[in-house]
């Protein structure tokens, strides 16, 4: 029984050994990630947050109709885009979208790796948490092992302590 205690408690401070060290603090994915962006990358998340943003909507929206309605209610000698077909806004609009769809798609497949490398991170997170749950509930089942033994030991103790000695019965 001794040895068996003492193996299990060497097996037990092992696992604590092991849980020390495995913790070392998280990774900041975020900030690695963000750090080894170069200059246009870095652009491409700029335009890709901000084209993506209702603010944006807003200045096309606005720009769309300021445009559009000069050059059909504005005097038509100060008309420089005539009605209707506007073909100086059709270019200046579709190479405002020319522009823009490759830096946007450059900024997805880059928050694509950073939603890859937090997932990572995450699994990282979870493997070890897993880890030290295991270890934890073996020591919370020999603290329960451990419980129950000494309450059978205070229950003996206090059967004895309880039973009449032969030198108080006479």
């Amino acid at each position: 029984m001794k040895e068996t205690e003492e193996r299990l408690l060497q097996e037990l401070r092992a696992d604590l050994a092991q849980i020390r060290k495995m913790r070392r603090p998280p990774r900041n994915v975020n900030a690695e990630f963000k750090g080894a962006f170069s200059l246009l990358e870095r652009v491409a998340v700029y335009v890709t947050e901000h084209v993506g943003s209702f603010q944006f909507f807003l200045i096309i929206a606005g720009w769309t109709v300021l445009w559009l309605g000069w050059n059909t209610l504005g005097p038509r000698e100060l008309r420089f885009d005539p009605a209707p077909a506007f073909v100086l806004w059709l270019f200046i609009s579709n190479m405002i979208q020319i522009m823009l769809l490759p830096l946007i798609m450059v900024g997805q497949n880059l928050e694509n790796r950073h939603d890859q490398l937090r997932a990572e991170a995450d699994f990282e997170v979870n493997l070890r948490a897993e880890k030290e749950i295991g270890i934890v509930l073996r020591i919370l089942e020999h603290q329960l092992e451990e419980t129950l033994l000494q309450r059978q030991l205070l229950s003996q103790i206090a059967d004895r302590l309880s039973r009449p000695r032969a030198s108080e019965a006479e």
